[in-house]
């Protein structure tokens, strides 16, 4: 039951991305050494497990659970058996034997029996990848066996890197899961007379620390219904209603865009990619909404709302802007966060000297130069020494990257915030907007910077000593 090689050529040359329009050979092909930083599985995973009430079965080695559980910061509002490691555990006499798949079955038991999930999703890795394990045989009979929806998610890590995971999950989602149920009718009473509900999907929203709730209660005031968030404190019943949306968000994330072309494709649903950091990019991702929806009336109260929320958000971020005007950050990130965030830094008036291009497309890199000029520096090469060489040369006061950086910037006595999706803090939206404002500010004024640089108070009383003082 493993992805054929063209079903994983398709997923690498995706029609949609930018990338892909200008070459002809798509996203890198699977090398050796290629999955370092995230295999397939790694990404099909992460993509996949913020859905809450959904049972997560990696079948494979006791490994591949342990190294990837629960990676991303995401909330749930309600359920939390995502938060539950599951995994077949396989052993060496498991795959000597050939009983591989008896154990899945088992396992998928013991979740249906214990637990009672939405569905169970089985996310194959390399091991049984490689023995052969028929695990599509093992999940339909399972699921007619015990009426509980079985979703194969095909993510053997050796397929390829991190992001071709993730869309190995979202053609899980669309094939196996989006169309098979209608939306729950809107209850009477639960709107106001004469405004109109409108429905759409927010596709690559993660609901790191809990920010997407920042953004929520605006698209309640307008009277749109968010089907569903792929797959930030989702549902499985929601994840099934995708097909009904009027229109799809790509929010912050090339990863799953095979899941909004295939939904325009099928169902003709229309998509945009926005992001809500910064004050700017979510009064745009609002408008963006509205425009496509079409309807007059919503894009009237789109806009009274922002600039209720504009006006709002600019006196809290005042106090704020004064104290980090003209300081200067280093982002180092991936993707699109290597400008969205950038955005979101200059509302406050700061600085951004350079930024980070590993993971990003062509598409990411000419939205910097729009943003930050044609002769911006854009960074690469993110080994520890490099990336302190930028930061000495352009004079930096705070680095900005994911959390595997901050030992290099406390070692070289650098204040540093993490921007990627292992954080505690919410940034979207406009309140998001204030927090990263805080946050940066309480990171670069704090006092321990002070009494980091100025060396042991053995060496001070030395050197008062040598003065005479």
């Amino acid at each position: 039951m493993a992805l054929k090689k063209q079903e994983i050529a398709e997923l690498l040359d995706e029609k949609a991305c930018e990338h892909n329009k200008k070459s002809k050979s798509g996203c890198a092909k699977p090398k050796p050494g290629a999955t370092a930083g995230g295999c397939a599985f790694d990404g099909a995973q992460i993509a996949l497990l913020p859905i809450a009430d959904v049972a997560h079965i990696v079948h494979g080695p006791i490994a591949c659970a342990g190294s990837s559980w629960d990676n991303r910061g995401t909330r749930s509002s309600g359920p939390e058996l995502y938060r539950m490691g599951m995994t077949t555990d396989l052993t060496e006499q498991d795959i000597i034997m050939g009983r591989g798949e008896k154990r899945l079955l088992h396992s998928i038991r013991q979740a249906i029996v214990d637990y009672a999930p939405a569905a169970v999703f089985v996310y194959n890795t390399c091991v049984p990848a490689l023995t052969g394990d028929d695990v599509g045989a093992v999940c339909k009979a399972a699921q007619k066996h015990w009426g509980v929806p079985c979703v194969l998610v095909d993510a053997a890590g050796f397929y390829g890197t991190k992001n071709l995971g993730n869309r190995i999950a979202g053609d899980a989602m669309v094939n196996q899961v989006i169309g098979t149920r209608e939306p729950d009718p809107i209850p009477l009473g639960n709107t106001r007379p004469g405004l109109s509900v409108h429905d759409i999907n927010l596709i690559g929203e993660y609901n790191i620390a809990g920010e997407f709730w920042f953004v929520a209660p605006l698209f309640d005031e307008l009277g749109i219904r968010i089907l569903c968030t792929l797959s930030g404190d989702a549902r499985f019943r929601e994840v099934q209603t995708m097909h009904r949306a009027k229109v799809n968000m790509m929010v912050c994330s090339k990863a799953m865009l095979n899941v909004a072309r295939k939904l325009e494709e099928r169902y003709g649903t229309p998509w945009f990619e926005g992001s809500f950091y910064g004050v700017q990019d979510t009064s745009k991702a609002l408008r963006d909404i509205a425009k496509l929806i079409g309807d007059p009336d919503l894009i009237k109260r789109t806009e009274a709302l922002i600039t209720r929320e504009e006006a709002l958000v600019d006196q809290l971020l005042q106090p704020w802007r004064d104290r980090l005007r003209g300081k200067r950050v280093l982002l180092y990130t991936g993707g699109v966060k290597s400008w969205s965030v950038i955005s979101a830094l200059q509302d406050l008036g700061i600085t951004v000297v350079a930024t980070g291009t590993k993971k990003s497309t062509e598409e990411d890199k000419q939205r910097i130069r729009e943003l930050m000029g044609e002769d911006v520096k854009m960074i690469e090469d993110g080994n520890p020494r490099a990336l302190l060489d930028v930061v000495k040369e352009l004079r930096a006061d705070m680095l900005i990257a994911g959390g595997r950086n901050m030992y290099t910037a406390l070692k070289a006595k650098l204040p540093f915030l993490d921007i990627n999706q292992e954080r505690d803090f919410p940034y979207e939206g406009y309140q998001g907007t204030v927090e990263l404002a805080k946050q940066i500010a309480l990171g670069l004024e704090s006092p321990v910077w002070n009494a980091a640089r100025s060396g042991a108070p053995w060496e001070q009383e030395h050197r008062l000593s040598e003065t005479g003082a």
